[in-house]
């Protein structure tokens, strides 16, 4: 009995954790650049004093879908789109490099060019930083960055950075919990990155945006399915007390 209501209970909590990784999946299927993560169950023995007799439940991401979402037209000069395998270079909390389709790009007060949550676009240099204040700023299809400072002529731009935009099979990233992209450890050769240079043959889409590649329904269903099965855990933890509850009541008329 105590084994069957083991199983249960770290069935029901792991069935919890799926449903909030589907409801992050499905809170995210408006967000630009953002890429779906997958979720499975699987059995793993619980080992410990004596023999691993216990067996439990343990859910876990087992990948991303790196699908392309959408492209959409936005007219706005700081919205980019990564086309093909191309990722865009950006600096991460701890100052390393790493990789987004985050396309939605802004300038703070001092220069900098960031996305759309905070992390520095990188360029050919490190993180780029801009000469404000400027009039206009163009990106063109291979990543220089070119901008008309304040008071220049109409027709006058000058390249002053470009943005580092590398190419990366599916199977060569993963993501990390800030949303981030970077290497895999198989994937780095001699400690180093081998495909993390500026790819020139990837364009950049200007005034357009990749959004989420996450599908509404799929994962309404998919949220539905885990409910069910926290549902029945519960009930087997129901049924496993009502068994202890019976062999109680013998033992007293005994």
């Amino acid at each position: 009995m105590d084994k069957m209501l083991y199983v249960a209970m770290s069935g029901a909590k792991q069935s919890l954790r799926g449903l909030a990784l589907k409801a992050n999946n499905l809170a995210n299927a408006n967000t630009t650049g953002f890429k779906a993560d997958f979720a499975q169950a699987r059995s793993m023995q619980a080992f410990g004093e004596g023999l691993p007799t216990r067996v439990f439940a343990m859910q876990e991401r087992p990948g991303t879908n790196m699908t392309s979402g959408a492209i959409v037209e936005t007219g706005r000069d700081l919205d980019i789109a990564i086309t093909d395998k191309g990722w865009l270079a950006v600096q991460d909390a701890a100052g390393n490099e790493a990789y987004t389709k985050v396309g939605t790009l802004n300038i703070t007060p001092d220069g900098a060019l960031v996305t759309a949550h905070g992390k520095q676009v990188i360029g050919e240099g490190g993180p780029i930083i801009l000469p404000i204040p400027i009039d206009k700023i163009e990106i063109s299809p291979d990543g220089a960055v070119q901008i008309r400072p304040q008071g220049a002529p109409a027709n006058f731009l000058e390249v002053v950075d470009r943005i580092k935009v590398i190419a990366a099979d599916n199977n060569q990233l993963e993501k990390g919990n800030d949303g981030l992209f970077r290497p895999k450890t198989d994937a780095l050769e001699d400690g180093a990155c081998g495909f993390c240079e500026i790819a020139p043959e990837i364009k950049i889409l200007s005034g357009s945006l990749e959004m989420s590649n996450v599908n509404p329904v799929h994962e309404m269903v998919d949220m539905i399915n885990h409910q069910r099965q926290f549902e029945m855990q519960i009930k087997l933890m129901k049924s496993a007390e009502e068994i202890d509850e019976r062999h109680t009541s013998l033992l007293r008329i005994v």
